[in-house]
């Protein structure tokens, strides 16, 4: 399935009200961008809304110890996630967090999603993750998808990402081993079956 097949998909499942379509996937596999992609193609009406938004703060790691497993499952506020798509299941405006990856922080209200934005394109890593409590969102989505990426093309991705946000390579190449890749597999090998799966490359 191509993303514009994808996009003639929501659209086609799509009724009156709010449809939340779930955009899962490994760090690295271009979540954000095709949910971009996506918006662009559904027009208005349609809006991507990140999980990334519920990063806990580098301070709450340090404290707990964390700080070298940012991105694994716990390093998010799982149930304030779950509470946001509650939220949109029932309120036509919520406010929400947005990551700023150049600060590494989330910033709490930083955008709006309005009674107007129907055609919701929720992504995350972990959205399908079959581990307590991501399993709960899962009566919240309409439409489960997959982007399939093959794990060497993840390595490539994840080093020129880390380059950009000025990572020496022997930097990114220990963060990479020791916590993008088990997050990775630990993703693939543990989320439940999607509706569709999109090899995006």
């Amino acid at each position: 399935m191509t993303p514009d097949d994808l996009a003639l998909e929501i659209r086609r499942r799509a009724g009156q009200g709010r449809f939340i379509t779930a955009l899962a996937g490994p760090p690295g596999s271009g979540k954000s961008t095709l949910a971009a992609d996506l918006v662009a193609r559904l027009g208005v009406g349609a809006k991507a809304v990140p999980m990334d938004g519920f990063h806990y703060d580098d301070a709450v790691l340090n404290a707990r110890g964390a700080r070298d497993r940012k991105g694994a499952p716990d390093t998010f506020d799982a149930r304030g996630f779950l509470h946001l798509l509650k939220r949109l299941r029932s309120e036509d405006e919520v406010a929400i967090p947005l990551f700023d990856r150049d600060l590494e922080i989330s910033r709490a209200g930083a955008d709006i999603v309005t009674a107007a934005d129907r055609l919701l394109v929720i992504e995350g890593n972990y959205l399908l993750l079959n581990e307590a409590p991501w399993p709960e969102a899962l009566p919240l989505y309409d439409m489960t998808v997959w982007i399939d990426v093959p794990e060497a093309e993840l390595d490539r991705r994840l080093v020129a990402r880390w380059a950009h946000y000025g990572k020496t390579p022997e930097a990114a190449r220990a963060w990479i081993d020791g916590n993008d890749m088990p997050n990775i597999r630990r993703v693939t090998e543990g989320s439940r079956a999607a509706d569709v799966v999109l090899r995006w490359s």
